[in-house]
């Protein structure tokens, strides 16, 4: 028999790329119409690791990609949300989720798929509902990716009568491994476990390979997966490479062990197939299925040990920043007004010392250029977003108690306090987007531009800290001196921006470079206003008194 190889190849990538936009097209649909609360899925339902894998599997599902799921449970490692051990149990759950996509395809719709595609395109371009348009958009992802399969079916029924394939598929069955660097390289290749097993499951579909061949595959493809997180993790955190390496190593200790019960495995499948009469595609979903949900069961008494483990293989200390409120304990509202007026305050304390940190961070980055540091300062700008709210919730729980004067007056001022704080976060984070269209556009600051910079931003930094001192300590000479300090860097900004326009007048600073000099050191006058306004409840507050 003629092979048409022209044919076979363009209906095979045509198809696998169908495929692909149609898991991305699904994926994002749902996401969308889940309301975009994975992250709150997984910081919240991950206080132990068993919680960790339904929310693993939870998400996973809903997002139709496992790796999508572990750069997530990444940055929230990173953030300090949750612990290595919580990740490792998310990472399983994950291996779980992503089994979903094979058992979808092994309900064989693909005679409906151009339907469901219709109507997936007729609500995404006749209605502007966004629930609507969120479902249209997962019911033509769901429809281009069965259209995308068949099409990749066709373009593989040749693949039998081929002999080198012939040869591959009977070398495969006498040497497993072989099987298991096939499916992993083909995934390292195509970046969607997803989609090799669904090309898996369309050639065996068409006879095209053997079910004791293509189950070394299938471990293969979890394996081949592994790859998006551990390229996301290059030159990134030390919790990020724990996280992905973590990912490798389970789906390699998985992938061994049941090497090495291959036989048995394989009868307990052509079980499953004989007794609840699966097609092919079903009974290859259901290897995959009870791989994963099989290899976590067996591994989840060791996260511990597999947490060590990574510990040992990527060393060193790690920068990790906590989002979470450490003194907001509920209990003190219905107790004291005036002990939950303190917790709020220690936590009040504690952003200011971090929006501190995170601006010094972002004048590391200006000054270097090296994206380490902008990284820092935008995770501690997300947790000082996350403290905003954790703080403005107690005290608006607070509110609704019986107060004081004084602590109305408390209550009242920390509130304005917790919003200008945040706003200091919220400036550095202009700067960081400053400077990386600096970067990018390689516009050069002159000298004398820069070093006005750093001048300002030093007295700027200090006048933060000294603002959050004198907050902590209730100090009226450090509050005065704020507003001392404040004053002064409004003056240099009016005589830095003097001083630029005689730059530009001379020719020394181009007009683009000039823009970003001019945005900074606005965006650092403001600063130094939400430092006074802190400064400033410390006065009233001693007014009070």
């Amino acid at each position: 028999m003629d092979v048409d190889v022209q044919k076979l190849v363009f209906e095979f990538l045509g198809g696998l790329g169908i495929f692909l936009l149609g898991i991305k097209y699904m994926g994002e649909g749902l996401q969308k119409s889940a309301g975009d609360r994975l992250r709150d899925i997984l910081d919240r339902f991950t206080s132990n690791p068993f919680m960790g894998v339904l929310a693993g599997i939870i998400v996973t599902a809903l997002i139709q990609s496992s790796s999508g799921t572990t750069v997530l449970t990444v940055g929230l490692v990173n953030a300090g949300f949750m612990t290595l051990r919580q990740a490792i149990g998310v990472i399983m759950g994950a291996n779980i989720g992503t089994t979903v996509t094979a058992f979808i395809i092994g309900i064989n719709v693909g005679e409906y798929a151009l339907p469901v595609l219709a109507i997936g395109c007729f609500l995404l371009f006749f209605f502007k509902h966004k629930k609507i348009t969120a479902i249209g958009q997962a019911l033509f992802g769901f429809g281009a990716l069965f259209f995308g399969l068949e099409l990749m079916g066709e373009a593989m029924k040749p693949l039998s009568s081929l002999q080198a394939f012939q040869q591959l598929t009977l070398d495969m069955s006498d040497s497993p491994v072989l099987g298991v660097l096939v499916g992993t390289l083909l995934t390292l290749i195509v970046q969607s476990s997803s989609a090799t097993i669904g090309i898996l499951q369309s050639l065996y579909a068409e006879n095209a390979i053997e079910l004791h061949a293509a189950i070394p595959v299938l471990f293969g493809d979890n394996i081949g997966t592994t790859i998006t997180a551990v390229l996301a993790s290059i030159g990134a955190s030390v919790a990020a490479k724990r996280t992905a390496l973590t990912h490798v190593l389970f789906n390699v200790i998985g992938s061994i062990i049941f090497l090495l019960v291959l036989g048995w495995f394989t009868k307990y499948i052509i079980y499953l197939q004989e007794h609840l009469h699966l097609n092919a595609e079903m009974t290859l979903a259901f290897a995959h299925g009870s791989f994963n949900v099989a290899n976590t069961l067996i591994q989840f008494s060791f996260i511990g040990t597999l947490a060590w483990a990574v510990t040992k293989l990527v060393p060193g200390e790690d920068m990790i920043i906590e989002h979470k409120p450490k003194h907001l304990d509920p209990i003190f509202i219905e107790r004291s007004a005036t002990l939950a007026l303190d917790q709020a305050k220690a936590e009040i304390i504690r952003m200011g010392e971090l929006a501190s940190s995170g601006l010094e961070r972002t004048n590391d980055f200006l000054v270097t250029h090296q994206q380490k540091h902008a990284e820092i300062a935008l995770q501690t700008e997300e947790a000082l977003n996350n403290l905003d709210r954790k703080i403005t919730d107690y005290l608006i729980r607070l509110s609704g108690k019986s107060m004081s004067e004084a602590e109305s007056n408390r209550h009242t001022s920390f509130m304005d306090t917790v919003r200008d704080i945040e706003r200091i976060g919220d400036h550095y984070e202009n700067i960081i987007e400053l400077v990386n269209y600096q970067i990018s556009n390689k516009l050069i600051l002159t000298k004398p531009a820069q070093e006005d910079i750093n001048n300002m931003y030093d007295l700027t930094v200090m006048t933060v800290r000294q603002a959050v001192k004198a907050l902590e300590n209730v100090d009226r000479k450090m509050a005065l001196s704020v507003l001392q300090k404040e004053n002064e860097i409004d003056k240099m900004e009016r005589t830095y921006r003097k001083k630029h326009i005689i730059r530009l007048n001379e020719g020394l600073c181009t007009p683009a470079a000039g823009i970003v000099f001019v945005d900074i050191i606005s965006n650092l006058e403001r600063v130094g206003d939400h430092a006074v306004n802190i400064a400033e409840e410390v006065l009233g507050k001693i007014d009070h008194l």
